[in-house]
């Protein structure tokens, strides 16, 4: 299912860190600006459920959680070190007509 959080960038209201919180669908769901790229990922992290909207984007692009400080790559939402957590990730597109999440 293709929805549309917003008309453009400009619109999402992206936090210091990149990151900002949207309800889609009744789930919590991270939007991320990182330079010119844009992912989503789900709002709970799946080790210990910290609120990854309170985390931040380290320097390779992975969101960290605030409480444990694990990491997971937002491309494909496996965990950096190898253990067996895997966070949900969804597709964005910045379309002319707006930024879209595939669900």
């Amino acid at each position: 299912m293709l929805i549309k959080i917003a008309n453009s960038p400009e619109e999402i209201n992206f936090n210091g860190e990149g990151i900002a919180l949207v309800t889609l669908a009744g789930k919590q769901i991270c939007i991320i600006r990182n330079g010119d790229n844009y992912y989503a990922c789900s709002a709970t992290c799946p080790h210990a459920s910290g609120d990854l909207a309170k985390g931040y984007i380290d320097v390779l692009g992975n969101i960290v959680c605030p409480v444990h400080q694990y990491k997971f790559n937002l491309k494909n939402g496996r965990h950096t070190g190898g253990e067996p957590y895997f966070l949900k990730t969804y597709q964005v597109q910045n379309q002319k007509d707006g930024i879209f999440l595939i669900i």
